[in-house]
Protein backbone atom coordinates (compact mmCIF):
# COMPACT_ATOMS: atom_id res chain seq x y z
CA UNK A 1 0.00 0.00 0.00
CA UNK A 2 1.31 3.63 -0.59
CA UNK A 3 -0.08 6.32 1.76
CA UNK A 4 0.87 10.09 2.06
CA UNK A 5 0.36 12.42 4.66
CA UNK A 6 0.31 16.23 4.24
CA UNK A 7 1.64 19.02 6.56
CA UNK A 8 2.45 22.65 6.89
CA UNK A 9 -0.65 24.56 5.88
CA UNK A 10 -1.81 27.30 7.65
CA UNK A 11 -3.11 30.83 8.05
CA UNK A 12 -1.06 33.54 6.78
CA UNK A 13 -1.16 36.75 5.00
CA UNK A 14 -0.32 37.45 1.67
CA UNK A 15 3.23 38.15 0.81
CA UNK A 16 3.84 34.85 3.44
CA UNK A 17 5.57 31.80 2.94
CA UNK A 18 4.58 28.26 3.39
CA UNK A 19 6.37 25.21 3.35
CA UNK A 20 4.02 21.99 2.41
CA UNK A 21 5.67 18.15 3.36
CA UNK A 22 4.07 15.47 1.93
CA UNK A 23 5.50 12.14 3.21
CA UNK A 24 4.90 8.51 1.56
CA UNK A 25 5.20 5.42 2.83
CA UNK A 26 5.93 3.07 0.17
CA UNK A 27 9.13 0.95 -0.37
CA UNK A 28 9.45 2.65 -3.81
CA UNK A 29 9.06 6.07 -3.42
CA UNK A 30 11.85 6.77 -6.04
CA UNK A 31 9.59 5.11 -8.66
CA UNK A 32 7.00 7.36 -8.36
CA UNK A 33 6.50 10.67 -9.73
CA UNK A 34 5.03 13.36 -7.29
CA UNK A 35 2.14 16.05 -7.69
CA UNK A 36 0.79 19.41 -6.31
CA UNK A 37 -3.06 19.96 -6.55
CA UNK A 38 -5.16 22.32 -5.06
CA UNK A 39 -8.89 22.80 -4.60
CA UNK A 40 -10.98 25.57 -3.23
CA UNK A 41 -14.61 25.29 -2.09
CA UNK A 42 -16.73 25.12 -5.59
CA UNK A 43 -13.92 25.01 -7.69
CA UNK A 44 -12.41 21.89 -9.61
CA UNK A 45 -8.92 20.49 -8.61
CA UNK A 46 -6.08 22.18 -10.40
CA UNK A 47 -2.66 21.39 -10.88
CA UNK A 48 0.05 23.18 -9.09
CA UNK A 49 3.12 21.33 -9.72
CA UNK A 50 4.47 18.02 -10.66
CA UNK A 51 8.13 16.29 -9.99
CA UNK A 52 9.13 13.32 -11.67
CA UNK A 53 11.01 10.37 -10.10
CA UNK A 54 14.41 12.13 -10.11
CA UNK A 55 13.77 15.48 -9.80
CA UNK A 56 15.20 16.83 -13.39
CA UNK A 57 11.82 17.74 -14.47
CA UNK A 58 9.35 20.07 -12.70
CA UNK A 59 6.21 21.17 -13.91
CA UNK A 60 4.20 24.15 -12.72
CA UNK A 61 0.79 25.91 -12.83
CA UNK A 62 1.78 28.84 -14.59
CA UNK A 63 0.28 31.31 -12.28
CA UNK A 64 2.59 30.06 -9.43
CA UNK A 65 5.55 29.98 -11.67
CA UNK A 66 8.78 32.11 -9.64
CA UNK A 67 6.30 31.73 -6.54
CA UNK A 68 6.31 27.91 -5.59
CA UNK A 69 9.05 25.41 -6.18
CA UNK A 70 8.46 21.14 -6.09
CA UNK A 71 11.18 19.63 -4.98
CA UNK A 72 11.53 15.68 -3.17
CA UNK A 73 13.98 14.06 -1.00
CA UNK A 74 13.69 10.29 -2.64
CA UNK A 75 16.01 9.21 1.20
CA UNK A 76 13.16 10.95 3.25
CA UNK A 77 10.26 9.90 0.93
CA UNK A 78 9.34 13.33 1.05
CA UNK A 79 7.58 15.99 -1.59
CA UNK A 80 8.15 19.72 -0.40
CA UNK A 81 5.96 22.54 -1.77
CA UNK A 82 7.52 25.82 -1.36
CA UNK A 83 5.06 28.70 -1.80
CA UNK A 84 6.31 31.94 -1.23
CA UNK A 85 4.68 35.75 -1.95
CA UNK A 86 1.61 34.34 -1.13
CA UNK A 87 -1.61 35.44 -2.83
CA UNK A 88 -5.69 35.62 -1.63
CA UNK A 89 -6.23 33.33 -4.39
CA UNK A 90 -4.43 30.32 -3.45
CA UNK A 91 -6.13 29.68 -0.82
CA UNK A 92 -7.54 25.99 -1.09
CA UNK A 93 -7.17 22.91 0.01
CA UNK A 94 -3.40 21.45 -1.30
CA UNK A 95 -2.94 17.80 -2.05
CA UNK A 96 0.42 15.55 -2.56
CA UNK A 97 -0.37 12.74 -4.96
CA UNK A 98 1.70 9.78 -6.58
CA UNK A 99 1.61 8.50 -10.11
CA UNK A 100 3.51 6.75 -13.25
CA UNK A 101 4.58 10.33 -14.73
CA UNK A 102 4.47 13.72 -13.67
CA UNK A 103 1.59 14.69 -15.72
CA UNK A 104 -1.20 17.71 -15.17
CA UNK A 105 -4.24 15.77 -15.02
CA UNK A 106 -5.24 14.33 -11.68
CA UNK A 107 -6.90 10.98 -12.95
CA UNK A 108 -3.31 10.34 -13.67
CA UNK A 109 -2.33 9.94 -10.35
CA UNK A 110 -3.25 6.43 -8.54
CA UNK A 111 -2.45 7.41 -5.19
CA UNK A 112 -3.58 10.93 -2.89
CA UNK A 113 -2.90 12.73 0.27
CA UNK A 114 -6.04 14.05 2.49
CA UNK A 115 -5.11 17.51 2.13
CA UNK A 116 -4.01 20.50 3.74
CA UNK A 117 -5.53 23.71 3.96
CA UNK A 118 -3.86 26.94 3.00
CA UNK A 119 -5.48 30.32 3.86
CA UNK A 120 -4.12 33.34 2.89
CA UNK A 121 -5.66 36.79 4.07
CA UNK A 122 -5.49 40.02 2.25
Amino acid sequence: QVQLVESGGGLVQAGDSLRLSCVVSTRTFSNFAMGWFRQAPGKEREFVAAINWSGATTHYLDSVKGRFTISRHNAQNTVDLQMNSLKPEDTAVYFCAAGPFATRGPEEYDFWGQGTQVTVSS
